[in-house]
């Protein structure tokens, strides 16, 4: 039996307000196991895209459905934003607690996850990025590189089943990025990744997708 998309936009229509339509009739399907990639210019509707898959953002016309089920509300993108992991294009946006530990700590904690399985979830996620030892660190004092790996800590400590990554290699060293590549294989069994690393895309993923008139379309050869 074939298993529901993971992600599922159909025939989705937004624009800002007083600007024509960034998307028209839009449709995008991630299919479980799928490694997606999302290129095109500044203000063409990456970021967006991922902000309507969020629920940050509501299109005027069109239907979003998640791990099969339709979202018709702020409480149907809540329980749907506990399998998306999304990681933001600025680290800044993304980090808001007083030290790494709590900011690892916080999503775990927010599903009342018991307080030894948290601090087992935070270690572990923290050794991955790179990151142990910097348990009691402001994340406002760490570097651009350290925030990033920070972010993605928070991240994949939630074991989502899929990851919408915004510039995930932004402000990484080479170190860094094979770090990327490591979680994106033990954790990342679907993903879309947006990014104008074009190396990196080539090896993370296995289609592309670009955005012309207002919809996604496969580039053929990338």
């Amino acid at each position: 039996m074939e298993k529901n998309p993971l992600i599922k936009l159909s025939s989705i229509s937004f624009g800002y307000n007083g600007k024509p339509l960034l998307f028209d009739k839009l449709d995008f399907t991630v299919p479980e196991g799928s490694r997606i990639g999302l290129i095109g210019p500044n203000g063409c509707g990456k970021t967006t895209l991922f902000n309507i898959i969020m629920g940050f953002l509501r299109p005027q016309k069109g239907v979003i459905e998640i791990d099969g089920k339709r979202m018709e509300g702020e409480k149907d993108f809540q329980k749907a934003r506990k399998i998306i992991g999304f990681l933001f294009q600025n680290s800044d946006d993304q980090l808001f607690c007083p030290s790494v530990r709590e900011e690892v700590a916080f999503g775990p904690l927010n599903l009342r996850t018991p307080k030894p399985e948290v601090e087992k979830l935070v270690g572990e996620a923290l050794e991955m990025v790179g990151l142990k030892g910097y348990e009691e660190r402001a994340p406002y004092l760490l570097s651009e590189g350290e925030k990033k790996r920070l972010a993605i800590a928070s991240v994949i400590v939630m074991k989502p089943k899929v990851l919408l990554l915004d510039e995930p290699t932004n402000g990484l060293d080479e170190s860094g990025i094979t770090m990327v590549f490591r979680i994106l294989k033990e954790f990342g069994s679907t993903y879309v990744v947006i990014s104008q690393d074009n190396d990196f895309l080539k090896k993370a993923v296995e289609i592309v997708y670009t955005f012309k008139n207002g919809r996604l379309e496969k580039i053929n050869e990338y």
